[in-house]
């Protein structure tokens, strides 16, 4: 009876609880445990019993975060959440490519940029103005919006701080009045300075939307990985194009130097960015590690002043920055009142390795540059263990670090134009993922943005990487020829010249570029060889075309020649052979070289015979034909434009663009004494070359392409290779490339 009296009670309980359910008196929990902050970041605005969202149809595509969440979700967000909303420059926090770029605009004509146009009235500051010309100049430049992936703002964007008198107003009605700004969507805005005094936060009083930022001290916290671009801070000095060397002129062994550790800046006395710099003389030993600051910046410096101040500012003045920043092994880089300092930039160039002391800093192109290989990440609540640290890196690895500095430098910082090329490069890659750069390519010789993956994704396929790679080029080379003056002899110059290429142990092919205003000659005018000769008619008949990337070129050499040059089986083959071993190279034989002409002030072209040169023509040279893909993707059409009206020059610029990404001479290989004579001798272009005009136009050119370059690339040789045992007194019998010596 007891028992029927319990299952009766237990019946009616649960019958009560199932009533309690139904009609919403108790909400079951979706799990043993509570949702977690992780949970609440990914499920925005759940509560416990909340229904699934129902979507009307499909997903829209590129939605913006912020409008996935209704307005009654709104109350259940962190107090966090609600502050990054309401600041202009995190409303797109959670922005990435997938989510808030709009790819389709990249598909239509590739990766193109566009510039507003300056509305009058608008001041821009002298940086800013060498950005935008910066892309406006670049091959990515497109003046046609309908044509655009990407759009850069012309309103001035990079000072950001209140009392900046750079700063520019009612930024935010400007932006949003523009047509296509479409929420920020496929825009990037680049800023150097954000916030202001006291507490310099990272907010650009402006809402950017959907927009791309590209950066300068910008923190982890607030960087959208794959998203935004965090660049360096530079002055208003910063040349725009060319840029100084990095002042590595040779390396030292060991690599120490007289200090090991300097710094020399503000201390700030109160106010964010203090602590680290108020701490630096508790390690400064006056003698190898040297960190001095002072207290004079400022209208009321003297008001905060403290008791160490007078002292500080007494050995700040004994030291010249530049004698310690040349002479120090490493550069403490601290944070300042942002987490980015000059001081970033200035130790890169001096080849001093910068130990960074700014905690949260995204470091500029994280994304693509492996600092730990070219700085040392300190941590500043560390700062005494700092001294230590250093001195225990072998010597060995400082070497390493203090060559990365200078490629680095030269590479992607030394120049305006560099810093946003490499900003573009980086977003491009992103664009085009299938043909994106690898890690090794950016931090490698000769950096990223001389290295197209558009040619290719194999690095096998380029002149830099095969000792990396453990492999050689292709053993052949296919000869192109190029003919501008009819076919009327047998005995005329380029017959000789082609039966000589043709015989060529190391010769694929020969092609012959035919740019004559004659048609083309038939077939069995050409003298037989060994291997496939190949006719090619310039549509355009522009001398740039001797330069095109033909898909006809199976081999990785090019052996460039004029349709006049004298040269043997035996000399094209030494050549090569040299080539071989230096790939990135033009290799050759008709040198010629520059000057600076200080009367005139102005760049010098000669040819005078001397044991110094700059050039090698490519009127007898062997260059890997990655080099015709460069010359005619990465010059400018202004350049190219030029060589071909006057038909000269073309050869002077592809030297220019060769020592420009190498960096290194070209080499000059044994050469007959009358060549010069021979080639003057024997062809209707003897009075071209003789012609004082036909001079003048290549002074012109030299001092034009110099002018886009930013800078001097060719780099002075005296070094020549001859055959082992040439000219020596031995028997002929004992050389290889014995027929040299008797041309």
């Amino acid at each position: 009876m007891q028992a029927k009296k319990r299952y009766l009670t237990l019946f009616s309980a649960g019958a009560c609880l199932i009533l309690l359910f139904c009609f919403g008196g108790i909400q079951v929990p979706l799990s043993r445990r509570g949702p977690s902050r992780r949970d609440d970041h990914s499920l925005t605005g759940y509560h416990p019993g909340a229904r699934w969202r129902r979507f009307p149809g499909s997903l829209q595509p590129f939605s913006s975060w912020e409008h996935d969440q209704s307005d009654d979700h709104n109350e259940h967000i962190s107090p966090r959440q609600k502050r990054d909303a309401n600041s202009g420059v995190y409303t797109g926090k959670r922005c990435r490519m997938d989510s808030c770029f709009d790819f389709s605009l990249c598909a239509r004509n590739g990766f193109k940029v566009y510039v507003y146009p300056q509305q009058k009235g608008e001041k821009m500051s002298e940086s800013y103005q060498n950005i935008l010309s910066s892309i406006e100049g670049s091959r990515f430049y497109t003046p046609d919006p309908g044509q655009a992936c990407l759009f850069v703002l012309s309103l001035d964007t990079l000072d950001r701080d209140q009392l900046s008198p750079q700063y520019v107003h009612n930024l935010k009605a400007k932006i949003q009045s523009l047509p296509l700004w479409n929420g920020g969507r496929n825009h990037i805005i680049f800023n150097l300075y954000s916030g202001t005094w006291p507490d310099y936060t990272e907010d650009l009083g402006f809402d950017i939307g959907l927009a791309m930022l590209a950066k300068a001290s910008i923190s982890t916290e607030n960087f959208r990985p794959k998203f935004d671009v965090s660049i360096p801070l530079f002055s208003k000095d910063h040349p725009r194009t060319g840029g100084e060397r990095g002042y590595l002129k040779h390396n030292t062994i060991p690599p120490f130097r007289k200090y090991m550790l300097v710094f020399k800046g503000k201390r700030y006395l109160t106010g964010i960015g203090s602590d680290t710099r108020n701490a630096l003389y508790h390690v400064h030993n006056s003698d190898d590690v040297v960190l001095l600051t002072t207290c004079k910046h400022g209208k009321d410096w003297q008001k905060h002043k403290d008791a160490r101040c007078d002292k500080d500012n007494t050995e700040y003045d004994k030291y010249d920055y530049r004698e310690m920043l040349y002479n120090s092994t490493f550069c403490l880089v601290p944070r300042g009142r942002r987490l980015g300092s000059f001081r970033f930039l200035e130790a890169l160039q001096a080849a001093c390795v910068p130990v960074m002391l700014s905690n949260g800093w995204e470091l500029p192109f994280s994304e693509i540059i492996d600092w730990n290989t070219a700085a040392v990440i300190g941590d500043e609540r560390l700062l005494l263990q700092i001294p230590s640290t250093v001195r225990s890196i072998h010597q060995d690895q400082i070497l390493s670090l203090r060559q990365q500095t200078q490629f680095l430098w030269e590479a992607y910082f030394n120049s305006v134009e560099k810093i946003v090329l490499t900003t573009l490069e980086i977003i491009q890659d992103r664009v085009l993922q299938h043909t994106s750069r690898s890690n090794l390519m950016w931090n490698s010789l000769p950096g990223g943005l001389f290295t197209l993956p558009q040619y290719s994704t194999y690095l096998g396929e380029f002149p830099f990487y095969y000792a990396k790679l453990g492999i050689k080029p292709y053993p052949k080379f296919t000869a192109i020829i190029h003919v501008v003056t009819p076919l009327v002899s047998q005995s005329q110059p380029v017959m000789k010249l082609l039966v000589a290429v043709a015989k060529s142990q190391h010769c694929a092919q020969v092609i012959v570029l035919w740019n004559c205003d004659k048609p083309l000659p038939a077939k069995h005018r050409w003298p037989p060889t060994s291997v496939p000769v190949i006719v090619i008619e310039g549509e355009s008949k522009l001398i740039s075309s001797r330069f095109l990337p033909y898909d006809t070129i199976p081999t990785d050499a090019v052996l460039s020649l004029d349709e006049d040059t004298v040269l043997s089986t035996t000399e094209v083959d030494f050549a090569f052979t040299v080539w071989q071993s230096f790939p990135d190279r033009i290799v050759g034989y008709p040198a010629r070289s520059h000057f600076w002409d200080s009367n005139k002030e102005r760049w010098g072209y000669t040819s005078k015979w001397t044991n110094d040169y700059s050039m090698v023509l490519t009127g007898a040279a062997i260059y890997h034909k990655y080099y015709h893909y460069l010359y005619t993707t990465y010059l400018p059409a202004s350049l190219k434009t030029m060589v071909d009206q006057m038909s000269n020059c073309e050869d002077i610029l592809m030297n220019f663009l060769v020592s420009s990404v190498s960096k290194l001479p070209p080499i000059k290989v044994t050469q007959k004494k009358q060549y010069k004579e021979t080639m003057m001798g024997q062809s209707s272009r003897a009075s071209r070359w003789a012609d004082p005009d036909h001079f003048a136009q290549r002074q012109t050119c030299m001092n034009k392409f110099a002018s886009w370059f930013g800078t001097m690339p060719l780099v002075h040789s005296q070094m020549r290779l001859d055959p082992v045992l040439f000219k020596d007194q031995v028997s002929i019998l004992r050389k290889k490339y014995r027929d040299i010596e008797r041309l």
